[in-house]
């Protein structure tokens, strides 16, 4: 069952954002992000707000997400662009891509595309072919994200992934040819089993099916999944060590970490969509489930499809709950998002800089970037992140 929603306050129903909230609209990047909440199988250690479509009501969703997309041109009146779109989930490519080309045709017609947007589709490696990827680039899609997860059989299973081995690396060869420029391998690392030749196995399949751009995010076990009541449990020390075995080995084959999880052969190869939310930018989130964030109002969605759908189609805002962010929450969250970039965040934005000086003491921030006035982690301040932006903000 999905986790319960988070504490806020009411929602108007007309979406209505309060006075102010669009004075700086796009002011550092502008997005929008589609939460597709189905998939053919839920796996055993995922939290995420998803549904296995046993119903069909997966083959409305596409008018849902549109007519949220309408809602939204009505709520921010004069929108700005879209510098990206990302299609997450759940698994969208689950959905025909004539479906997904719609949607965002819609992101297009009511809100607009920047020139030159990225726009990103995550595929789950069973749920696309060299027939549906050019469907896929040729209706706009520009960015494909494939979840791997290991290159291992026996951690697939226990992760409960369907694909086959190799297929992930087998799609990064199609989505080439189908061409997609810009492809994504994700990872998890720190599954209960896993092996150390394990790890590196799965690097050096990532390595060989030479993507521009890797994600590698240590297992959470998450309650409320059947990873969790099996009881598996993971190893923060052999998860740090996996860490650092990811961080060399993509270090060496010419891969940059721009964010804490995240590595990329250039700068064209970055996530431009995660980073706008590193950045404190703006983005509508459409589906059930999905968080928005404008001018520093924060809104969730409901979290049933059904109820998301029921509301657009009355012309009501899906919003479950939203909170108004006042500006010491923002200079916070600011802080904790921008000092997992590899280009840091200013020193400024502390309420203390001294703050700052002991952790460059402990190795946990660079002295040298610090001197310059940013914050800056070291690779022994990647893995203590959250320790570290604690004694930041006190």
């Amino acid at each position: 069952m999905p986790s319960s929603p988070p504490p806020g306050g009411p929602a108007p129903s007309d979406g209505a954002l309060p006075g102010g909230a669009l004075n700086t609209l796009g002011r550092k990047g502008f997005g929008v992000y589609v939460h597709v909440p189905y998939c053919a199988h839920r796996c055993g250690y995922c939290d995420f707000n998803t549904y296995v479509d046993d119903t069909g009501a997966a083959a409305s969703y596409a008018d849902a997400a549109i007519a949220e997309i309408r809602l939204a041109a009505r709520v921010l009146k004069e929108p700005v662009p879209a510098s990206t779109v990302f299609f997450g989930g759940g698994t969208p490519t689950l959905l025909p891509p004539a479906d997904l080309v719609r949607i965002l045709r819609a992101v297009d017609d009511e809100i607009g595309l920047a020139p030159g947007a990225e726009v990103t589709t995550e595929a789950n490696p069973e749920t696309v072919s060299p027939a549906s990827l050019a469907a896929l680039r040729e209706g706009g899609i520009n960015r494909v994200s494939l979840g791997m997860q290991s290159a291992v059989p026996h951690v697939l299973a226990t992760l409960e992934r369907r694909h086959t081995q190799g297929r992930p690396e087998q799609c990064v060869a199609e989505a080439r040819a189908a061409g997609f420029e810009r492809v994504s391998l994700d990872l998890i690392y720190g599954t209960p089993g896993e092996t150390d030749d394990d790890w590196r196995a799965s690097l050096e399949a990532v390595l060989a099916a030479d993507p521009g751009h890797v994600s590698a995010y240590s297992l959470t076990v998450e309650p409320g999944t059947r990873l969790h009541a099996s009881g598996a449990v993971v190893d923060g020390d052999v998860q740090a060590d996996r860490y650092e075995l990811a961080d060399d080995l993509l270090g060496k084959a010419g891969y940059g970490w721009y964010e804490i999880s995240n590595w990329a052969r250039t700068e064209a190869d970055r996530c431009r969509h995660n980073e706008l939310y590193w950045r404190d930018g703006d983005w509508w989130g459409v589906g059930p489930g999905a968080h928005s964030h404008v001018g520093g109002v924060r809104w969730w969605n409901v979290r049933l499809p059904r109820d998301h759908a029921a509301a657009v189609a009355a012309g009501r805002s899906p919003a479950q709950a939203r909170e108004v962010l006042d500006d010491e929450t923002r200079r916070i969250e600011r802080v904790l998002l921008g000092v997992r970039l590899a280009d840091g965040h200013p020193v400024t934005d502390l309420d203390d800089p001294a703050r700052a000086t002991p952790l460059a003491e402990d190795g946990l921030l660079d002295d040298a970037a610090l001197r310059d006035g940013r914050l800056v982690l070291t690779r022994r301040g990647r893995l203590l992140a959250d320790a570290v932006v604690l004694r930041l903000v006190g």
